[in-house]
């Protein structure tokens, strides 16, 4: 592995970075350090959380902390000129967005290049983090890879994998992914500039997606095996967080256990035993045990302490 330290400083190189969430924000603060980033591209600010305030991107947030420049484009598609304007001769995108149209793929002398939490061609899309975890995959990692019109279908110039551990969750995973894609892009850029990378077409026939997560992805499903169960509550935690109903009132599922034991003569999403550190639910295969959870309007909180704080039995109830 290369020492990023010995890597030479380039400042003479115009380049343009597009990211916008928490996870572009290490990869950006490696890349200035290194190289002169001419402006920055990242969503517009957005109405969020429960005061309905209007909020600023991580990447903006870091960009105007560091005096750079911002833009913000509601359809990049139609207002890509502005970028072309700046002549950059590379640009990089990480967890940007938006679909780039062609001519600003076709801009820059260098090309745009593009960092992405998966092995491609493994996990195309949106949420390869979540998906990683939830579809049970043992290993993961970040691609560099040359940006084409289809999604994530690029070449790729270079790759690092991680193995996923049984205790990572997606919030686990981001950070580790994110601290690895800031390495190899600073590992990978010099033989970019020179134009002696790699290349290497993706392999159609190994092609799996990771689509973004969407409600139906939340709510679990207790028919399901231990496992997959225990994946999808990994898989959305921190966010979005899977769930289950109970007496009409949604219950978020952050932490959970396997259990082998045996109730073939139960249901599934009967709860069918309770532990001492949780409630025990009958899956298709055995017991999954929800060790910490969030009833709807409060806070999260170890299932112990729910259970100390109510007087009904939840014995034979049945959740979905």
């Amino acid at each position: 592995m290369m020492n990023i330290e010995d890597i030479e400083i380039k400042k003479d190189l115009k380049i343009i970075f597009m990211g916008t969430p928490d996870f572009s924000v290490p990869v950006l603060e490696s890349l200035v350090k290194k190289y002169k980033v001419k402006a920055i591209v990242t969503q517009p600010d957005r109405i969020a959380g429960r005061n309905g305030k209007l909020t600023k991107s991580p990447v903006k947030i870091f960009a105007e902390q560091h005096n750079m420049l911002v833009i913000q484009l509601n359809k990049i598609k139609e207002q890509y000129q502005e970028i072309i304007d700046l002549d950059p001769d590379l640009i990089i995108t990480c967890a940007y967005g938006q679909i780039l149209p062609e001519e600003l793929l076709n801009a820059p002398r260098l090309g745009c290049i593009n960092v992405h939490a998966s092995l491609l061609p493994k996990l195309r899309g949106g949420a390869p983090i979540h998906r990683a975890i939830m579809e049970g995959y043992k290993k993961t990692g970040v691609t560099i890879m040359y940006m084409a019109k289809g999604m994530d279908d690029g070449d790729i110039i270079s790759q690092r994998e991680i193995e996923i551990l049984y205790t990572d969750t997606a919030s686990t995973l981001h950070d580790k992914l994110s601290k690895l894609g800031s390495e190899l892009l600073i590992e990978t850029l010099p033989s970019i500039i020179d134009g002696t990378n790699s290349r290497i077409s993706q392999n159609s026939a190994e092609v799996t997606f990771a689509p973004i997560i969407k409600a139906d992805d939340e709510k679990i499903n207790f028919s399901k095996t231990t496992r997959e169960i225990y994946n999808q509550i990994r898989g959305l935690n921190s966010f979005p967080g899977a769930y289950f109903m109970l007496n009409g009132k949604r219950f978020k599922v952050w932490e959970a256990e396997e259990s082998n034991e045996s109730f073939s003569l139960n249901i599934d999403g009967e709860i069918v035993k309770i532990y001492d550190d949780g409630i025990g639910v009958k899956t298709s295969n055995g017991v999954i045990i929800l060790t910490v959870i969030q009833p709807e309007g409060k806070p999260r909180m170890k299932t112990k302490d729910y259970l100390n704080g109510i007087k009904e039995s939840l014995i034979g109830k049945l959740i979905n």
